[in-house]
């Protein structure tokens, strides 16, 4: 089986990274989407599935985003709506919010990591979207259950999501780097399990279109 990269992101731009070839995880934890891509050529993986949007729209909302709303029933609100790409370019909230009103705090956390690896994966050309792929772990964990799960950080949605992992041997939680919290790692297994479909050939993909910059908006799982 291929090695492959599961990445979630934890603080300060830092990613805690599964990797795993079907048998036991190894867990890593390195600061930048850089340095992500740098440890997938140390270890030699076949693919890499990371937890943030990848291509960001013109206008409007990615077809990738509703699918996914639509998909998870009660964990619809972890669905992160992708800001146009324009947003990018506001470097405070205030800028930003002024830029695209329905913009949340929440979300604009997250803009200087999609502003990150939108970076580092344009540096890395066009070819690199044949082995980097955005992955949504909720989208995941409903198509692991086939069910609406309980909040990830409420016990019974830990331990659904465990179970589920479990039972396509994702184990391991453990020993994740003190930096992630549990949810975290959970996530950054779902994207291994993701990324191992990938490099197989059988992921399913929501979305798929191209944004202005030929990068694939698209969630795979």
């Amino acid at each position: 089986m291929a090695v492959v990269l599961g990445a979630d992101g934890v603080s300060r731009n830092r990613w805690v990274v599964a990797e795993w070839s079907g048998t036991e995880v190894s867990w890593h934890l390195v600061t930048g989407a850089a340095a992500v891509l740098e440890l997938a050529d140390e270890v030699g993986a076949q693919a890499v599935a990371l937890d943030v949007p990848i291509g960001l729209p013109a206008g409007g909302r990615r077809p990738c985003d509703e699918q996914a709303y639509a998909r998870l029933g009660s964990r619809r609100s972890s669905v992160f709506m992708t800001p146009p790409r324009h947003v990018l370019e506001h470097l405070s909230y205030g800028e930003a919010r002024a830029a695209f009103p329905s913009l949340t705090a929440q979300s604009y956390a997250l803009l200087a990591r999609v502003r990150d690896v939108e970076e580092v994966l344009r540096a890395a050309g066009p070819d690199v979207h044949g082995r980097v792929v955005e992955c949504h772990p909720e989208v995941v964990f409903h198509r692991l259950t086939g069910d609406d799960l309980a909040r990830k950080r409420s016990a019974a949605g830990v331990f659904a999501r465990l179970r589920a992992l479990a039972d396509v041997r994702l184990t391991g939680v453990e020993r994740a780097p003190d930096e992630a919290q549990l949810d975290d790692a959970l996530d950054a297994l779902a994207c291994a399990w993701t990324a191992s479909r990938w490099a197989r050939g059988a992921a399913e993909v929501l979305g798929g279109d191209l944004d202005e910059t030929g990068t694939p908006m698209r969630i795979v799982f």
